[in-house]
């Protein structure tokens, strides 16, 4: 009899040389290429809770970036953090992998990295998903805008920001009220973070991150059929910029999920199923 409750593939890491910076990547499954890239402040373990129901469709590969999680830190003198960098290190990634293409998932930021990847090297990408992404200006919050004040705003982000404020930035800001929290991912993103060199990478994201205009300009250059999905509750980025990226996006699909800041970690399956029927050409 066959089993029912087959075990999940095995996921391995490993480390990959991409723009001259190492980065630990999460590999599983087999099949199509499908990168999935992460947003700020996380790494890939924000995509625990999709990478089983994906593995054994695709061949996942899923990188924390530079600067985050278990990648290396170089310093913003040596690599040059942003939505660009990130871009041509994935492009680095698809390459050193020999997959040729890849179909990618990106949340946020990362979606951000997704649509520039897209545009700068269409040949490179079969599908994108694009969830909650970073693309228009958004709003800060109070939380968000301390680090940005002159002189004092750089010392506030690397020395002062503790578990307590990361915690409540992912509980108040991330997920809906009342979400079930993934207490102990949040505090290993935090541990990731939680040292000189990361905090200095992060800053440097943080600032670069604030102009979007880059990215609108490559918006309507992007032929890849592209699925946006958004969370109805996103309070970091509002989900009327869902419509207007659907609308501006050539070849687009647009599907609104009861989440806030990040469906796929609110709502796993859902996400995985809808995000896979697309990559599959099923919808």
């Amino acid at each position: 009899m066959a089993d029912k409750n087959p075990d999940p593939p095995a996921r391995v890491l490993r480390d990959v040389n991409a723009r001259g910076v190492r980065m630990r990547v999460l590999e599983a499954g087999s099949g199509p290429a499908l990168l999935l890239v992460h947003g700020f402040l996380t790494s890939h373990r924000s995509f625990d809770e999709i990478i089983d129901a994906l593995a054994p469709r695709f061949h996942v590969i899923a990188p924390d970036l530079p600067g985050f999680g278990e990648s290396e830190k170089p310093s913003p003198t040596r690599y040059p953090y942003g939505i660009e960098a990130f871009a041509e290190s994935m492009a680095d990634l698809i390459a050193a992998f020999g997959v040729g293409r890849a179909s990618v998932i990106g949340h946020a930021m990362g979606a951000a990295v997704a649509l520039t990847l897209a545009a700068e090297h269409p040949e490179l990408v079969t599908r994108l998903v694009v969830e909650d992404a970073l693309c228009y200006p958004f709003p800060l919050s109070l939380r968000g805008r301390l680090p940005l004040l002159p002189v004092i705003g750089g010392a506030i982000f690397k020395q002062l920001y503790g578990r307590r404020t990361f915690r409540a930035y992912f509980r108040d800001e991330f997920f809906r009220p009342g979400a079930a929290l993934p207490h102990e991912r949040i505090d290993q993103h935090y541990d990731f973070f939680n040292g000189p060199s990361a905090r200095e990478s992060a800053y440097a994201v943080l600032r670069s991150i604030l102009d979007t205009r880059p990215i609108i300009a490559r918006i309507t250059r992007i032929t890849t059929p592209t699925l946006v999905v958004w969370g109805r509750d996103d309070r970091i980025f509002p989900a009327a910029s869902a419509q207007r990226l659907a609308r501006e996006l050539p070849q687009a699909k647009l599907a609104i999920l009861d989440a806030a800041h990040a469906p796929h970690e609110e709502r796993p399956r859902e996400f995985a199923d809808l995000a896979a029927q697309f990559l599959e050409g099923k919808r």
